[in-house]
């Protein structure tokens, strides 16, 4: 965690604070590009803050979707209301973008308390843990995102505080140690995961509730668009909307974030309302065809086709024939394309299936 001191620095005779050596030069440096990631279910950092907390329902009667996941909650809120207790520990996996930071939210909101939000990373020692714990009032929500990658010391520290509400602190060393337990407010732990496998049995054994986030049907898809273009004061037509909601990969901030560019591209070339042809036509420039797909994915579809005869292909072949990282063809592109079936994984490599064929134009 970093640690910003709040001592000032030291005034030069002419009043005006020191300056670091290489400061001025660096301003004055051009900034690097940026790079395409429209179709990433990740935040970028300029499209966090306030305008992208306010796109976030404040209500479980307004959040959209995620039908089971909502009945699931209402009855485990109204219990926990009725009894005057604490929710059960509650784990969330599924892939990015699906809502489960909004959903703790949703939850802290219902349940009258405040939310506290860190991830696992930001987590590296015991005291940071133990520094959140002691800070938590009764009934407060911890989350913890992308809560498989904590340390194993950090886990640890968790098993007594999500079963008995205690910390155990050791102090000394050697024959001069001694554990300490401190009584903790009984608090409730969301955590997130986009990996579930990834998690200890001892860990996951300790969440009352575990839940899936599936991805948005277009009809979903459509009403989170038309939400977030009423926030965001863009006049989009249903059309518009079911438009921007077919290309969004089943994810409400891909579909979010669509719907910023094209909001963009409707404003600086003077449309009216976002229909359906402003949509199209401004998703055609940022290389987001009718199914979601970006220019890499179709990149990795075509090589199989044209260059290994429709397969199969091996990754690193795969890779070092379109340029991209290996990895990131396993873990960024194939779930999408083997989710909507034009990719299928063989024991001898990939395989373009004839949808692939078909909606590329080859015959």
């Amino acid at each position: 965690m970093a640690i910003i001191s709040s001592k000032q620095q030291s005034p030069q005779p002419d009043g005006q604070p020191k300056q670091r050596r290489g400061s001025a030069e660096r301003r004055n440096l051009p900034k690097a590009a940026p790079e395409s990631g429209i179709l990433q279910p990740i935040a970028a950092a300029d499209e966090e803050g306030k305008q992208e907390e306010s796109l976030r329902p404040q209500r479980l009667a307004d959040y959209i979707g995620q039908k089971d996941l909502k009945g699931v909650l209402e009855i485990a809120i109204q219990a926990a209301k009725g009894r005057g207790e604490t929710m059960d520990h509650l784990l969330l996996y599924g892939p990015p973008g699906l809502g489960k930071t909004t959903m703790s939210l949703i939850l802290a909101t219902e349940m009258g308390v405040n939310c506290k939000i860190t991830a696992a990373p930001a987590l590296e020692r015991p005291r940071d843990i133990a520094g959140i714990l002691v800070s938590l009032n009764p009934g407060d929500i911890l989350f913890i995102d992308e809560i498989h990658r904590l340390s194993r010391l950090t886990e640890e520290l968790l098993y007594p505080a999500m079963e008995d509400f205690r910390l155990d602190i050791t102090t000394g060393k050697g024959q001069t140690a001694k554990t300490r337990s401190l009584p903790l407010p009984k608090f409730t732990l969301v955590g997130a995961t986009t990996r579930v496998g990834s998690l200890t049995s001892p860990l996951r054994d300790r969440f009352g509730l575990i839940q899936r986030l599936r991805f948005y049907e277009p009809d979903e898809l459509t009403l989170i668009v038309q939400r977030t273009a009423e926030i965001l004061q863009a006049p989009v037509t249903e059309d518009g909307a079911e438009e921007i909601a077919r290309r969004a990969r089943g994810t409400p901030r891909i579909a979010n974030r669509l719907l910023k560019r094209v909001r963009d591209y409707a404003q600086v070339k003077k449309y009216g309302d976002i229909n359906q042809d402003v949509a199209a036509e401004a998703l055609e420039l940022f290389n987001v065809d009718p199914r979601g797909l970006d220019w890499t994915d179709r990149l990795v579809l075509s090589v199989i086709i044209e260059q290994f005869n429709g397969g199969p292909v091996g990754l690193e072949a795969l890779a070092a024939s379109t340029g991209e990282d290996a990895q990131t063809i396993e873990e960024v592109y194939e779930p999408y394309l083997l989710q909507i079936g034009y990719l299928h994984r063989t024991p001898r490599g990939r395989v373009a299936t004839p949808a692939a064929r078909k909606h590329l134009g080859y015959e």
